[in-house]
């Protein structure tokens, strides 16, 4: 994995919802917009994200209730529906037209129903193992409900390699040890609501309302949501196509970083 140089990045913050919602909003880069929706483990500025604002202007929000200056922001927004009317606010409020829309995991569940909600929001959409969808015969493991020692065996294929190491390795400081794992229960918390229980949130018919460009990528050893997903998404998005990477788990952008950004590259062009 090659050294990303980490871009300026600002916080923008918005409000929404008739005033109740506030949201901070990561920017970075110059050019034509791209908005990032983050996992439900919170909002991490990875390589992908430094890639990204070196040819687009990058907007991450952080998802309510996971900002450090207002944790129970979280608890204004409760269902999916209004979810995603929020954060199509979030957008407008932001200036922002026809961006590319890219989503991981639970955010890329909520990029599919901005995009089915509103079919001419998007200019392209990227979906990175997006939640969302269910089956019997495969089922989605609930991060939220893991065991603390089998959280880097969901998250990456390897959980040795560099890029895990430098996710889940506590920082020397104990404190900032205690007050980055609270952070990360506690998004698993702000996020947890609007995707359990799975298979009741009826995603799947929506789907055919995207109608952007749409490119689903996918790590073929996913241990939270299972590869054959990847053909779900893409049968049901009219013209999407999928990228699936060997040896690559629930984190394809930073385990298999070169393959990753390959493929969004090949596919934003």
């Amino acid at each position: 994995m090659t050294t990303e140089a980490v871009p300026a990045v600002s916080t923008r913050t918005v409000s929404v919802w008739d005033g109740r919602l506030t949201v901070n909003v990561r920017v970075a880069g110059t050019g034509a917009p791209l908005v990032f929706l983050h996992s439900p483990i919170g909002l991490v500025w990875d390589q992908l994200l430094s890639r990204f604002a070196d040819h687009y202007t990058v907007y991450a929000p952080e998802f309510p209730g996971t900002s450090v200056d207002d944790p129970y922001m979280g608890h204004v927004i409760d269902t999916v529906p209004d979810l995603v009317l929020a954060y199509q606010e979030v957008i407008e409020a932001l200036g922002v037209r026809t961006p590319v829309l890219v989503g991981h995991s639970f955010g890329g569940m909520l990029a599919a129903e901005l995009a089915a909600a509103f079919p001419s929001l998007p200019a392209k959409v990227v979906l990175l193992a997006p939640l969302g969808l269910w089956s019997d015969a495969a089922p989605v493991t609930n991060l939220a409900a893991a065991a603390a020692d089998q959280v880097p065996g969901l998250l990456f294929h390897d959980p040795t390699c560099a890029a895990a190491q430098m996710l889940l390795t506590p920082p020397d400081d104990p404190a900032a040890a205690v007050a980055g794992a609270v952070a990360m229960v506690w998004a698993l918390g702000c996020t947890g609501k609007f995707i359990w229980p799975l298979p009741d949130r009826g995603l799947r018919g929506r789907l055919h309302r995207i109608i952007a460009p749409t490119l689903v990528v996918w790590g073929r050893q996913d241990a939270i949501a299972p590869v054959s997903y990847a053909d779900e998404f893409t049968s049901a998005i009219g013209g999407a196509r999928a990228a699936v990477i060997d040896d690559c788990g629930h984190l394809p952008q930073m385990e298999c970083f070169d393959q990753a950004e390959q493929s969004i590259s090949d596919f934003l062009g």
